[in-house]
């Protein structure tokens, strides 16, 4: 008669962990305090070989032999099967964990910036030493989404994502919707409330949302798709007019990640990825996520449409999925097996921004007289660009005239925005904002 080994008479999975801050401290804790727990789950005992920190002497809350500043040196260890990495930025991470994939240890890690530059080398790797790569906690914190999108919809046809991916901007945008104040004073006050980093760059001019678009679009359209082909806009030049504007027409701004499946007159497809802020409707599933909150609006050809909302930041949500992931390796360990591998098999062309199809709010100030619309219309039909509403109101001397396009190619729609800023009729162009979540 077989007989199967209880988890505790299993050797134990040892686990290298690269980085002890905010959602490092909260693995740390929840690998000690859960043990029993996720030993039960894991099919083998789960336990810290050893934790890579900066400087060992700024750690007294952790047991000084586990510690040490010798990254690389841990993470190739005899005794390690599993490197944990939660340090950020691109080097020398890369080199410890490629060393460690080399080494034949799984690697979980929570590093867009990385895995938006460098997924196809650390995939390599795996593939070639037969380790794990997971990293559902890189994209939207505690929400389940990277592994429904790489195993759930496998068999599926994804041919949209689109969604809000950063807290800071979705926080500020919405502090700006509710109170009617200016984008500089509500990055302060988020600054204040710790929804903001002391340098928010990488949250407000969207590079963070960059890259979490990266890895959406590539495992969505099982295609390498990097940063840098992501066009990326941030959200500094929003204003409390903007979201005036959109308040009257029944819509809202958020700062989206949209990754598309497109397909051209000839049937030709590719993909199209994008960051920047978005006009859309308050009907729409992604209107109402507020705060410092996450959402991801997914579409796809039998699923339909799918949801996931969440905590998309923090220590413990954070914590959570990077533990998700060490139990999904450690089985696969104690199994003997392997989790999914890169599907890159599409290899599908990336779209530039100036041919994908968009629609654009345009709020100008003109001359209050006749033939001012049909000079500005002129001007549109010129790039082939239809127009679908147009709203004009009295300002003093001036008029307001608001006008939202049908779909055109983006670049279409930029040609006709810098010709109607040259107009003799038009005083300025107040804003331009692209339109989404409604009829094209």
């Amino acid at each position: 008669m077989n007989t199967v080994a209880a988890p505790e008479e299993r050797p134990a999975i040892r686990v290298a962990l690269l980085g002890c801050g905010t959602v490092g401290g909260e693995v740390a804790r929840l690998l000690t305090e859960q043990a029993e727990e996720l030993a039960a789950r894991a099919g083998a005992p789960v336990e810290l070989a050893g934790i890579a920190v900066r400087r060992p002497d700024k750690h007294p809350e952790l047991p000084p032999e586990l510690l040490t500043a010798d990254a690389e040196k841990l993470v190739t260890s005899d005794d390690v099967d599993v490197v944990v990495e939660l340090v950020g930025g691109i080097e020398p991470v890369r080199g410890w964990l490629l060393a460690a994939l080399k080494a034949g240890k799984s690697v979980v890690t929570a590093n867009k910036a990385l895995l938006a530059e460098h997924s196809a080398d650390l995939f390599e790797a795996a593939d070639a030493a037969g380790a794990d790569l997971y990293f559902e906690a890189a994209v939207a914190g505690a929400i389940p989404l990277l592994r429904p999108l790489r195993e759930s919809l496998a068999g599926d046809r994804i041919t949209r994502v689109m969604g809000i991916v950063n807290g800071t901007t979705n926080y500020i945008l919405s502090a700006m919707d509710s109170t009617g104040a200016g984008y500089a004073e509500t990055l302060d006050e988020a600054s204040r409330l710790g929804y903001a980093e002391a340098d928010p760059t990488a949250d407000v001019d969207g590079y963070d949302a960059a890259s979490k678009a990266a890895i959406l679009a590539s495992l969505a359209f099982h295609t390498r798709v990097t940063a840098s082909d992501v066009h990326r806009e941030g959200i500094a030049d929003v204003t409390a007019s903007d979201l005036a504007a959109a308040r009257g027409l029944g819509r809202t701004v958020k700062l989206l990640a949209i990754c598309e499946r497109v397909t051209d007159d000839d049937g030709v497809e590719s993909v199209s990825a994008r960051v920047h802020p978005v006009m859309i409707p308050r009907s729409h599933q992604l209107a109402g996520v507020g705060g410092a909150f996450n959402a991801v609006y997914v579409e796809a050809d039998a699923a339909g449409e799918l949801m996931f909302y969440g905590q998309g930041a923090g220590g413990a949500p954070t914590a959570s999925a990077v533990l998700g992931d060490l139990v999904a390796v450690a089985r696969n360990r104690v199994a003997g097996g392997r989790g999914p591998r890169e599907s890159a098999h599409a290899a599908l062309p990336v779209r530039p921004m100036g041919q994908t199809p968009t629609r654009y709010h345009v709020s100008l100030s003109v001359a209050d007289r006749a033939g001012v619309l049909a000079q500005v219309a002129q001007a549109f039909a010129g790039h082939g660009v239809s127009i679908a509403a147009v709203r004009q109101s009295d300002v003093g001397d001036r008029a307001s005239l608001v006008v939202v396009t049908h779909q055109a190619p983006d670049a279409a729609l930029q040609s006709t925005v810098d010709e109607i800023a040259k107009l003799d009729v038009v005083h300025e162009v107040v804003s331009v904002m692209r339109v989404e979540g409604e009829d094209q």
